[in-house]
């Protein structure tokens, strides 16, 4: 018996290579991890697709870290027409977001970039928290917890766009 791709991986495995860039920049900025996980296509599975990413993230030099962080918004204030980071932060209610802001302010004063947690799931609270705890981290320690977050988000938003069927609509 023989099983086919889902809709989502064999749209990903069959698009040229503009159409696989796009795809994969929606998910990480990181120009050398889309290089990456583009190059191992076609995948037989999504967890190949899955391993493959974060491989590659586990790979990114500090500069290729800086240029996937600089894709996301601070937490709390997601781009306007930025749907998926929206979607991802939904959790912040108004009564935090201020405060987050200002943490995330200083935060990016301490470590060069913007507070960066997989938001999926977490309210403000749990996220403010987060953020307290990892203000005082040095960098190199931080530069790590925030490889392991992209990690996070990259994984969430490939299995998003997996599940999409034939035409990129979500099932």
């Amino acid at each position: 018996m023989t099983t086919s791709a889902p809709p989502g991986l064999a749209r990903f495995n069959a698009a040229d290579d503009p159409g696989v860039a796009a795809l994969l920049h929606e998910v990480c900025a990181s120009r050398a991890w889309a290089a990456a996980v583009a190059a191992g296509r076609p995948y037989g599975s999504v967890d190949a697709l899955l391993t493959a990413a974060e491989q590659a993230m586990a790979g990114l030099t500090d500069a290729d870290l800086a240029e996937a962080m600089a894709g996301h918004p601070p937490i709390g204030r997601p781009e306007p027409g930025d749907a998926t980071s929206a979607r991802e932060q939904s959790g912040v209610g108004e009564a935090e977001r201020a405060r987050l802001l200002e943490l995330n302010r200083a935060y990016q004063e301490r470590h060069g970039h913007v507070f960066l947690i997989c938001a999926t799931g977490r309210g403000g609270e749990e996220m403010l928290a987060a953020l307290n705890e990892r203000i005082g981290n040095d960098t190199d320690t931080e530069r790590e917890i925030v490889r392991t977050e992209l990690g996070k988000i990259n994984r969430n938003r490939l299995a998003r766009l997996m599940a999409m069927d034939e035409e990129g609509a979500e099932r």
